[in-house]
């Protein structure tokens, strides 16, 4: 059988790879471009699908779905497709359960949970020395951020045991962690969550529904469709689906890229799958043993996401903003949900089973993990959410060609030692998807970025002239990716309101710790650590 001849074969019709093939195709009209895909249909880790709701059927989004006004990549691709934003609903109280079934369920309205004077002393300051380090870090290299192998040598978990002094925020961080990676503390590399809080411009912006943050807007009739309308623009035909990629061989002319029916030659391929997925293809040469060690060992989180419909959305004529925080410890099994009501008014809730809890309920049957989700939102609730519309799911562990969500994490001693290989092309092979993003990786904003980059690296070598010189130089110096030197220090610090918040609770609490003397010791520090760090943001500035 003849191989049919490309130019550039992309492997994976994600937004990456989709947005990839775009660039591609608008700087040289004349490149004959293949998308291979997996999956029976575009975008990857978008999925937006149709449920019963109040008033007939409606779009929600069960795989990625806020994007934020600092994530310029995937705005510039919404405002070009002619799509929308809206902002997520956020107005009145929040639930807060956390400590066990047993705890007190508490509601607050700001962005801060309702903590005790001494448990927010302890979030203050652990806040302040992770935003000090994400100041140092080169997201780039993170082997160049100074203390590298000690950070990376140990988890998020070790950090927070060694730095939080009270149970109830780390507590608080298992959550974060979870709802944020769909993986616990104790899986990742604490340089890692360095390098991707840095990439988002700061931990605050990766937790928040604020302005700038990770879940500020959502899209108008769901972000499947990006991919889909990029699919259009490039040309179904170019779209080959059910053709998962089994072997890439290359030599000095040619790569070739062979699918379970069809082999393809090419000049340059574009990998975009997540990194446990690109592992398992088949290379002729073998990778560099870098390469393979590297995407060997980047576990993938696990979420189970839901939406659940309602007649109306009662959460909100009683006060709440439909957003809940609880930890493992609880007998509930999400960790987060939010309103999910559409443009069109369809009152919805979206929750995340995660991490954890994830692979405990994953197991369960559907009815039992549906009547604990809806058991769980009527004691935070009220008795009306146990009158839903409709009950839908996904478990992104159970995808084919995903086998996992949001973001493929790194264990320790990975970024110091084989890092640069993630996005250092092997030959004709070139690397994306959103893991090798600098700018909010992880995000769909990061997918994009690490589509075009990859889209650069190859026009650089097929028909450089579509280049402009700076790009060229870019390519050159491999920094198609790099940051703006003004973005390094726009890391999202404590408001003043909040750090006056702090400082109010301050005093009364030391009062009440005199009597226990270890206590005010870790006060005190937390107090030079305050102090330092104030002097560390003037300098900034």
């Amino acid at each position: 059988m003849t191989a049919e001849i490309w130019d550039v074969i992309i492997v994976g019709a994600g937004l990456s790879g989709l947005s990839a093939a775009h660039l591609l195709r608008k700087r040289n009209a004349d490149l004959k471009i293949l998308i291979v895909e997996g999956k029976d249909r575009v975008g990857g880790r978008t999925l937006s699908t149709e449920v019963p709701a109040a008033k007939g059927f409606d779009h929600w989004d069960f795989g990625g779905q806020w994007v934020g006004s600092t994530q310029t990549h995937i705005l510039e691709l919404i405002k070009e497709l002619g799509l929308e934003t809206y902002p997520q609903f956020s107005f009145g109280k929040k639930v807060h359960h956390m400590g066990g079934p047993s705890a007190k369920i508490r509601t607050y309205r700001t962005s801060i949970p309702a903590l005790s004077p001494v448990v927010l002393m302890d979030l203050t300051q652990l806040l302040w020395r992770i935003d000090r380090l994400c100041a140092t870090v080169c997201v780039q290299d993170p082997s160049k951020t100074p203390n590298a192998v000690q950070l990376d040598s140990m988890t998020l978990h070790s950090y927070i045991e060694q730095h939080a002094w009270t149970a109830e925020l780390k507590e608080e961080m298992g959550l974060c962690s979870r709802s944020v990676f769909g993986i616990e503390p104790s899986q990742m590399s604490f340089l890692f969550f360095l390098m991707y809080a840095t990439a988002a411009g700061g931990l605050l912006p990766l937790l928040e529904s604020s302005s700038g943050s990770a879940q500020e807007l959502k899209i108008k009739g769901g972000t499947q469709q990006l991919s889909e309308c990029l699919a259009e623009r490039i040309g179904w035909k170019n779209v080959r689906l059910g053709s998962a990629v089994t072997t890439i061989w290359q030599d000095a002319e040619w790569a070739r890229v062979t699918t379970a029916t069809n082999t393809f030659l090419c000049r340059a391929v574009i990998v975009t799958c997540p990194p446990h997925l690109a592992a398992k293809i088949h290379y002729q040469p073998a990778l560099p043993s870098q390469r393979e060690f590297l995407t060997q060992n980047m576990p993938v989180g696990h979420m189970i996401k839901f939406i659940i419909t309602y007649q109306t959305a009662f959460w909100k004529d009683k006060g709440f903003s439909g957003e809940i925080v609880t930890g493992s410890s609880t007998d509930c099994p999400f960790c987060v949900t939010f309103d999910a009501t559409s443009p069109s008014g369809n009152a919805a809730l979206v929750g995340f089973i995660a991490g954890q809890q994830a692979s405990v309920w994953s197991s369960k049957e559907d009815g039992e993990r549906r009547k604990a989700v809806v058991s769980s939102l009527v004691r935070y609730l009220g008795p009306e959410a146990a009158s839903f519309i409709h009950y839908e799911e996904k478990d992104w562990a159970k995808e084919c060609y995903s086998g996992g969500c949001p973001v493929n994490v790194m264990a320790p001693g990975l970024l110091t030692y084989y890092h640069p290989s993630l996005r250092k092309p092997c030959g004709r092979i070139h690397w994306a998807g959103t893991e090798t993003a600098t700018q909010w990786c992880g995000y769909m904003s990061g997918a994009v970025q690490a589509g075009r980059r990859a889209a650069l690296e190859v026009l650089a070598e097929l028909c450089p002239m579509s280049l402009t010189q700076e790009e060229q130089e870019a390519v050159q110096y491999s920094e198609t990716d790099k940051v703006p030197l003004a973005q390094s220090f726009s890391l999202t610090y404590l408001s003043t309101g909040k750090v006056m918040l702090i400082a109010t609770l301050t005093v009364s609490t030391v009062l009440l710790l005199m009597q226990h003397q270890n206590a005010l010791l870790k006060v005190k520090t937390y107090l030079t650590n305050v102090f330092s760090g104030i002097r560390h943001n003037i300098f900034l500035l």
